[in-house]
């Protein structure tokens, strides 16, 4: 009768798996898809302040901000969840993961450590960078400016900015080669890509902080 059950429930079982790793993959893409996005709609700062206040209209007469960004916040925690099932979070799973990641030194195992690090400090920097914005709406880029200037949160983006951008990366990374597009023959010309990607991200964040800190506070023009 045991055999037997098991026979019967390890096919479930692993049909089960096998579609929370697609739900937590297609979570993934679209936090990835969100973040470019956000980044890229922020920066608009840079070309004008004005722009940026007339996006942010948009968003918050259209409700898209007040209902988005809680929702926004439950894909972020729902991912985290679905990621949080192959976690080593006992002490003996972690001390036995770090053994072998030191004895087979493979590139690819430590970038998961790496991925499993940064989605902790995401997820509470995320929760608060939103928690702080959407309890301060309208959304202009003065307000923006004077978090940097005077609200002491420089710090704080700039540890933010970088592992959110390296935590994509990985991801995007992981996810082509679990789903068969990055391959050994491709390999090093994705990792070339990604880091360009990454890189690129950091530099429009970083540029955008900087034109935040030099933003005049007594207008948004």
């Amino acid at each position: 009768m045991t055999s037997s059950t098991i026979t019967l429930h390890a096919p479930a079982k692993t049909k089960s798996q096998g579609r929370l790793d697609v739900l937590q993959m297609l979570s993934g893409v679209l936090l990835i898809l969100f973040l470019w996005a956000h980044m890229l709609l922020v920066s608009s700062v840079l070309i004008s302040p004005s722009l940026m206040n007339a996006i942010a209209w948009f968003f918050e007469a259209t409700y898209m901000a007040q209902v988005g960004g809680p929702l926004i916040g439950l894909l972020i925690f729902t991912h985290f969840l679905l990621a949080a099932r192959k976690m080593p979070w006992k002490a003996s799973e972690s001390e036995a993961f770090f053994k072998h990641s030191v004895m087979m030194k493979h590139r690819d195992t430590w970038m998961w450590l790496v991925q499993v690090g940064t989605a902790l400090l995401i997820l509470v920097m995320a929760g608060i960078h939103m928690w702080v914005v959407l309890t301060d709406l309208p959304i202009s880029a003065v307000k923006s400016a004077a978090r940097i200037q005077h609200g002491g949160w420089l710090p704080f983006y700039l540890i933010l900015l970088p592992i959110a951008e390296v935590h994509v990366g990985i991801g995007f990374y992981r996810i082509g080669v679990k789903y068969g597009v990055i391959t050994a023959d491709n390999r090093a010309w994705y990792k070339r890509r990604e880091n360009a990607l990454m890189g690129g991200f950091i530099f429009i964040g970083l540029i955008t902080l900087i034109r935040f800190m030099y933003l005049p506070l007594h207008s948004g023009m």
